[in-house]
């Protein structure tokens, strides 16, 4: 008799950080919706899940190309290029360079390494998904502290203050991400300074830098990998799946002490970064000009996107990086079933508890331009709850 058979829920036999989890729900694929809507994959655009609309570096192209020849062979375990590239970029040492099967990969190091049954994490409510996930995942317990309030100037944002008098004697890590996915604030520069001083060194704090490059040159905003030597339980993940166009390649990486790099990689699966990968990464490293007009491309639109998205009288959140969270109502489901309809498919945040949001990835121009087309079109159906 099978285990079903036998009327029980294999859900029991689950560890219990795992039983009330729900798996993490991506952006819609392109294909998903063509098959369930009847559309033509050339009419449909995706505005859901951060990616860059110029895709990757030609040097990376290249790369992949010449790496594919050699995909019977195991990956370099040790990502010696990747990682050489990487310390010459920072410059610093290998040592300090842990690498992940994307940045999420590094994230469950970290939970893994530093959390389990009567451990905690501290969490910012609104925070990526994937933090409550990989503490629950590994034994924690995950304490969320409240956001900024809707009338702060970085609404729904990391209330750094109101973390701060969460932590506790069980508290091991800390999750914040600067700039923030889905809300898109960042935080200021001095307040994070102060916050990473008054933590007990015995918290290991990670800064979600996935979006760092979008967020350069605004105010007080600062990347913090120069601050490593200062604070040496800090750890900071990056990504290749946004500014460098490799969504698709799965790739991140941690910069961190050495100690804690070095129980990161007791935790790392082994070959966690592929081949391709690795020769993709290293390339995209290779053309900081390819990335510089990713940023020229996307900010300007960031800019362009927001004016007009307040000139229809909605509320867009302070935006960092490649998206924007935008408010559009108590119909917020029926905006977005609309614009499914018409070919765009953009990020509900319903699992997020802002159900009157949408995130909105900025595209090339020509795709801004049709979500707007679209949104104006549903402005007209009187589905948009304008606030100004």
């Amino acid at each position: 008799m099978s285990a079903s058979e036998g009327g029980f829920d294999f859900c029991d036999l689950a560890v219990p950080g795992v039983q009330g989890l729900q798996p993490y729900q991506p952006g819609k694929p392109i294909g998903e919706l063509a098959r369930e809507y009847g559309l033509g994959e050339s009419r449909i655009i995706k505005l859901a899940s951060n990616e860059n609309p110029l895709g990757p570096s030609p040097k990376a192209i290249e790369a992949i190309c010449k790496a594919a020849l050699e995909v019977h062979r195991y990956p370099d375990g040790n990502a010696y290029a990747l990682r050489n590239a990487l310390a010459e970029h920072h410059e610093m040492a290998h040592e300090h360079i842990v690498l992940g099967n994307g940045s999420n990969d590094v994230l469950d190091m970290v939970a893994r390494a530093f959390l389990g049954p009567a451990r905690q994490a501290l969490l910012a409510q609104y925070a990526f998904a994937i933090y409550a996930i990989v503490v629950r995942s590994a034994g924690g317990e995950g304490i969320v502290a409240p956001a900024n309030p809707p009338g702060h100037r970085q609404p729904f944002g990391h209330d750094l203050k109101a973390m701060l008098a969460r932590v506790t004697q069980k508290t091991r890590v800390v999750f914040l991400a600067n700039p923030n996915n889905p809300t898109g604030n960042w935080l200021p520069e001095e307040e994070l300074e102060i916050f990473l001083e008054k933590i007990s060194d015995d918290v290991i704090v990670v800064v979600d830098e996935a979006y760092v490059e979008y967020a350069k040159g605004l105010a007080g905003y600062r990347e913090v990998s120069g601050w490593l030597d200062r604070f040496p339980n800090l750890v900071i993940t990056r990504t290749f799946s946004k500014a460098y166009g490799l969504a698709g390649m799965r790739v991140g990486y941690a910069l961190c002490g050495a100690e804690i790099a070095e129980l990161l990689n007791r935790v790392r699966h082994p070959f966690n970064v592929n081949s391709i990968a690795q020769a993709a990464a290293a390339a995209a490293l290779s053309d900081p000009g390819h990335v510089a007009r990713a940023v020229d491309l996307n900010n300007g639109e960031r800019e362009r996107l927001s004016g007009d998205l307040r000139g229809l009288g909605l509320r867009v959140l302070p935006a960092a990086g490649n998206f924007l969270c935008v408010e559009v109502g108590s119909q917020a489901a029926a905006v977005n079933e609309a614009l499914l309809q018409g070919g765009v498919i953009v990020r509900p945040l319903v699992s997020y508890a802002l159900p009157r949001f949408l995130r909105v990835s900025l595209g090339t121009a020509a795709e801004n331009d049709r979500f707007m087309t679209s949104l104006r079109e549903i402005r007209a159906r009187e589905l948009l709850e304008v606030s100004a």
